[in-house]
């Protein structure tokens, strides 16, 4: 399983550890991760939940301005995290070279972006325009998820791009104010069920929680036991000391 570390160059992001302000700290930040058991990282410079600021997208680029090409130097396949594609061309022009989509692709000006530079797409399930705007999945998770990739795969045709795109089932965004309980089981429902994606014939990619209760470990361990060809961590020892537990070798 290939891991992307996770650097925020958000201010906002909950998980503090994980927020770096300017290149100096995000190459600390990126050495410690590839350290950790990372094998490349994933940058962003707007927070996606509830409590971060949405900024402009010129204050976003701002933030990734010189942290981008600061990791890209590392040597590492580096993904930018956006939803906006004048962010994502910058970006990649500056050193990225995986685009994790936020928008989750549903813009022909992002397939622009993608096709310029010809890159790994990484297009999550989102359940609105973008990950500050979900509604609740009320139906089958899987049937959901399924239809929302069948429509993005036919855009990604339409750029003769499919065969760049990876597959996330969007579980690292959540709307506003959904409870726990009721968040976690839908989670274990599209983790178990995981094997059903197989049918794109395209790599998964999974968000994994950062947070330490039970019901997240069982979560942590279901999609490690399942080994997605890609996960994003903010702490890749756990990865790492989960796969050695369980006797999976890379």
């Amino acid at each position: 399983m290939f891991v992307f570390g996770v650097v925020n160059a958000s201010p906002d992001s909950l998980h503090t550890g994980s927020v770096v302000d300017g290149a100096s700290a995000a190459l600390e930040r990126g050495r410690a991760l590839l350290a950790a058991g990372a094998d490349g990282l994933d940058v962003g410079g707007q927070g996606s939940t509830d409590v971060a600021a949405v900024v402009s997208w010129d204050t976003e680029w701002s933030r990734l301005e010189h942290v981008v090409p600061a990791l890209a130097a590392l040597g590492v396949p580096v993904s930018v995290d956006t939803w906006r594609p004048q962010v994502a061309r910058r970006a990649l022009q500056a050193g990225a070279t995986v685009l994790n989509a936020a928008d989750g692709m549903q813009s022909d000006d992002t397939w622009h972006v993608a096709a310029e530079f010809d890159v790994p797409i990484v297009i999550p399930f989102l359940s609105g325009p973008n990950p500050r705007q979900m509604r609740r999945v009320e139906r089958d998770p899987i049937d959901a998820i399924g239809e929302f990739f069948e429509a993005r795969l036919a855009d990604a045709d339409r750029f003769a791009l499919r065969h760049r795109c990876i597959l996330d089932p969007g579980t690292g965004f959540a709307p506003p104010e959904w409870p726990w309980d009721d968040r976690y089981h839908y989670q274990r429902e599209v983790y178990t069920r995981l094997g059903e994606l197989r049918r794109f014939e395209l790599p998964l990619y999974v968000a994994l929680p950062w947070k330490r209760t039970a019901d997240r470990d069982e979560l942590f361990e279901i999609v490690v036991r399942f080994q997605p060809e890609y996960a994003r961590v903010h702490e890749p020892e756990r990865i790492r000391g989960v796969e050695r537990e369980l006797g999976i070798t890379n």
